[in-house]
């Protein structure tokens, strides 16, 4: 069953395959009241689905975005939510950041030529549209090509963290993305811990100013779901969950509003933003 709050979701301003109006009506469509537009590097989508879910009462749009990071080892990726998003400054870092994923481009290039999978960076540019590039478009076009049968095939054969194919890009550490919401007066959020296997790491963003986790995300298991629920309680943090939906050909199954999550969890972001901006 769909749950009413989806606090996770991408569209064609990122790497989504749905533009905002798409993915506001497909959320409406499967009954959720609260959706959070968190495309990567970008909040170019969010006046296009504020105005789409106004036609759509209740639905209620939560500006976001999500910041990928480095650590030693792996991938970290934090979200925002309820930022000042519109402040001239904050749409400089973005542009920054979108040029450096383009750049990022012409090094995946190079390095799947060397691997022997040879693509172009006029195909992946082809597939961004409005957006900016990202591995998801990297992986279409190996698939595409045949060199793959799926894009999720594409992140656990070559392109995810640590695996051949993948190369790096300039990347704020974690707790410099934690600084970059704050100051932007918004809440930040740990995305899908699970995935990572980095959990040590979580006192120390909590000490750098992390005020949530996403706790229901589809590929946590409940032992993992009940942990960061307990490091919730621990740290007083705001416990979050949503779809991380990037459209029907993601390799990602589920849709928007899955898993469930509840109310609750919209409140409690919500007063948290509150908090920060009457300090």
């Amino acid at each position: 069953m769909s749950g009413g709050v989806d606090l996770h979701s991408h569209t064609t301003a990122s790497d989504g395959t749905l533009s905002p109006r798409e993915l506001v009506a497909l959320a409406a469509k499967h009954g959720v009241r609260v959706l959070a537009i968190t495309d990567h590097d970008s909040t170019d989508g969010l006046a296009e689905a504020i105005e789409e879910a106004a036609k759509r009462p209740p639905l209620t749009i939560v500006p976001g975005l999500e910041i990928n990071c480095d650590v030693e080892g792996a991938e970290i990726h934090v979200l925002g939510y309820l930022l000042e998003w519109q402040e001239a400054w904050f749409q400089d870092f973005l542009r920054e950041q979108r040029a450096e994923r383009a750049a990022r481009v012409h090094r995946f290039v190079t390095r799947l030529a060397e691997l022997g999978m040879p693509i172009t960076a006029e195909e992946v540019f082809a597939l961004v549209k409005e957006g900016s590039p990202g591995r998801p478009h990297v992986a279409q076009v190996m698939v595409s090509r045949g060199y793959v049968k799926s894009m999720r095939e594409a992140f656990d054969r070559w392109l995810g963290a640590g695996k051949p194919a993948n190369v790096g890009r300039r990347r704020l550490s974690p707790a410099e993305a934690v600084a970059v919401i704050r100051k932007a007066r918004g809440v930040p959020v740990l995305a899908h811990p699970g995935l990572a296997d980095r959990d040590a790491m979580i006192p120390d963003l909590v000490r750098a100013g992390l005020l949530g986790i996403e706790c229901w995300y589809g590929e946590h298991s409940a032992a993992q779901t009940a942990a960061y629920l307990e490091m919730c309680r621990r740290f007083d943090l705001v416990a979050t969950g949503g779809s991380d939906y990037h459209g029907p050909q993601s390799g990602r199954p589920n849709p928007p509003g899955t898993p469930v999550v509840s109310m609750a969890a919209w409140d409690a972001l919500r007063t948290r933003a509150a908090t920060l901006r009457a300090a």
